[in-house]
């Protein structure tokens, strides 16, 4: 699984491409009406008009999805480290976080020092079989 941020900038693309999408079908599918009541009603015939039940279920449908992500994209913030800490809490909670770093790389160093040491006590042990 993917990290929060990536997850956050996917379903900000998604979004995107859903605001595109429902922008295209509205103005591709709506059916024409004339500026005035008393002018004739105009025909474009690069537009395929939806029947008027179609394209409200259509609307509805697309409306909601977009509400849909953008919900998952306020949880997917909500979620973010440091949401609703203090920058004092997390700068104390960065320097917990260093000392244990520091904590573990000492460990690291002395496994690193022994292994040299066993690798010195490993040589000596085989030059000492090869001699006999």
């Amino acid at each position: 699984m993917a990290d929060r941020l990536t997850q956050l900038q996917d379903a900000l693309d998604q979004l995107t491409t859903q605001f595109y999408c429902t922008i295209r079908y509205v103005s591709t599918r709506h059916d024409t009406l004339p500026p005035h009541p008393a002018l004739p009603k105009t025909k474009d015939e690069n537009l395929i008009v939806d029947p008027p039940a179609v394209f409200a279920a259509a609307k509805y449908e697309l409306a909601r999805d977009i509400i849909l992500k953008s919900k998952q994209i306020e949880l997917l913030i909500l979620a973010l480290p440091g949401i609703g800490v203090s920058e004092d809490e997390q700068v104390e909670r960065l320097r917990v976080l260093e000392g244990e770093l520091e904590k573990a790389e000492g460990e690291r160093r002395r496994a690193v020092e022994e292994r040299e040491r066993w690798m010195e006590r490993l040589d000596t042990v085989i030059r000492a079989v090869r001699r006999v």
